[in-house]
């Protein structure tokens, strides 16, 4: 079994900003390169009892790992000698802090892809799984087990998370602990490209939240939200999360953003195979070199693409777009997220029909959607009057209309636009995954949540052309 370690950054210190600037650039490619990544995270559980899985044990999280190396050929990293991650090509597998799975998928041309990926990580977890007598479930908050009975992973950055978020948020530990999510990484031509999509994903950011809400229960009974996990995501903290006011402005860029990040206090940094406590002191700090734990350095790129990793926006640039506004859910509607966001981004009459329909929203009006969504889902007010779910529905057209216009088809002849099927029911009904949820709770379930293990369990799907 082949292991890793991280190792210390050999690169040298940044000495101007420009640097920092040129790190995003880096991320240009032509239209011909542009392909979409997509990540999505899920909770493990016993499934004799419906219990969590520590990382420790015969069927914890680290014999889920160990098994998946030995089985399909992953390669582990270590982490003080603990197996934290499994890499194979440019997928990883990692894990969140209440012992999430997360698969990070490599970065695909076709939403096909995507669903042969998401279909073989199902079918390795899945005989894993057998094998251990565990499942995972895919919803966007825990519905059922309380705050104290959830396990930490041995993970160095989350020991230094634990200590530092809660000082900015009150529901930050529930965020690393008790929400997963789906989301999908897009490439960008270079920085006109990249304010374009970025404004964009901002903008539509409450109606994917609206969508793909799926988190109305938490300690075992309703919360009163659609999707929880973006109520949580709002008292996180909030020097990190949220809507970016300045996306909007007129001299949004690479430069903007890099302003943007500096200025936000630093969770840690890493430095001989271990995470340290950074302070909250702003990365401009360490850049001009007056970061105290390291008195005199300056920060390497490994520096600022580690912080680059600690904002938590509701879109967040890299070398590449991450969209993060939507919560997790089960095996049939993982590759709707990345197939509405290729069919609006990837294509320029789309992208620029979405943009009509919400550029002259005020930053006023923005706030208030973002801060409605959570709680009201597709029936959300729009201004100008209407819903979300008129909006929906017009952004799925558009977005059906750019997958049609790639005309990528699989074997059977199916466009990319299949994957959005679900998404159309969804606003066709004004009901998210949530109502569905919950009329189960209040109908058939008799007001318990525990089928909710059962019938959210994640398992291989395989779209049919309609």
């Amino acid at each position: 079994m082949n292991t890793t370690d991280k190792k210390n950054s050999s690169l040298p210190p940044v000495e101007s900003r420009d640097a920092l600037i040129a790190w995003f650039q880096e991320g240009n490619k032509p239209r011909h390169q542009w392909r979409i990544g997509t990540e999505h995270e899920k909770f493990g559980f016993r499934k004799k009892d419906l219990t969590p899985i520590a990382f420790e044990g015969h069927d914890g999280i680290r014999a889920v790992l160990v098994k998946m190396a030995e089985k399909f050929g992953w390669e582990i990293t270590l982490e003080a000698g603990l197996p934290i991650a499994l890499v194979k090509g440019a997928a990883a597998i990692t894990l969140e802090p209440g012992g999430q799975l997360e698969l990070s998928g490599a970065p695909l041309q076709t939403i096909h892809e995507t669903q042969d990926e998401l279909n073989e990580h199902l079918h390795q977890l899945g005989q894993v799984c057998r094998d251990l007598d565990i499942a995972f479930l895919g919803i966007g908050v825990q519905p059922k087990w309380l705050f104290h009975e959830i396990p930490w992973m041995p993970k160095g950055r989350y020991r230094v998370m634990r200590e530092y978020l809660p000082t900015r948020g009150q529901l930050s530990l529930d965020m690393m602990t008790r929400t997963t999510t789906v989301q999908a990484n897009l490439d960008y031509a270079d920085e006109r490209d990249m304010v374009r999509k970025f404004r964009l994903m901002m903008a539509v950011q409450p109606v994917v939240t609206a969508l793909f809400a799926n988190s109305p229960f938490i300690d075992g009974k309703p919360n009163g939200f659609r999707s929880y996990r973006a109520h949580i995501w709002q008292h996180t903290d909030p020097d990190r999360c949220g809507l970016l006011p300045f996306v909007f402005d007129p001299d949004f860029g690479f430069e903007r953003y890099m302003e943007y990040a500096l200025d936000v206090p630093m969770l840690f940094y890493y430095r001989e195979g271990r995470y340290l406590p950074a302070g909250g002191v702003p990365f401009r700090q360490f850049l001009a070199g007056h970061f105290p734990p390291l008195p005199g350095q300056r920060p390497t790129l490994d520096d600022w693409a580690l912080h680059l990793s600690t904002l938590f926006p509701d879109v967040r640039l890299k070398r590449y777009l991450e969209t993060r506004g939507a919560d997790a859910g089960n095996s049939a509607t993982l590759c709707a997220l990345p197939a509405f966001w290729k069919g609006l981004m990837y294509d320029d009459d789309s992208l620029e029909g979405a943009w009509d329909r919400v550029a002259e929203w005020t930053l006023a009006e923005r706030r208030y959607l973002h801060a409605e969504v959570p709680k009201h889902g597709l029936s959300t007010a729009l201004p100008g009057g209407g819903t979300l779910q008129k909006l929906a529905l017009e952004l799925l057209d558009l977005a059906r209309d750019g997958l049609k216009t790639h005309n990528a088809r699989n074997t059977n002849g199916c466009d990319e636009s299949i994957f959005l099927k679900v998404l159309f029911q969804w606003a066709e009904s004004g009901r998210s995954p949530a109502d569905r949820l919950l009329d189960a709770y209040h109908g058939r379930w008799n007001g318990r949540v525990d089928p909710v293990f059962l019938e959210e369990e994640f398992e291989s799907f395989y779209g049919e052309c309609s």
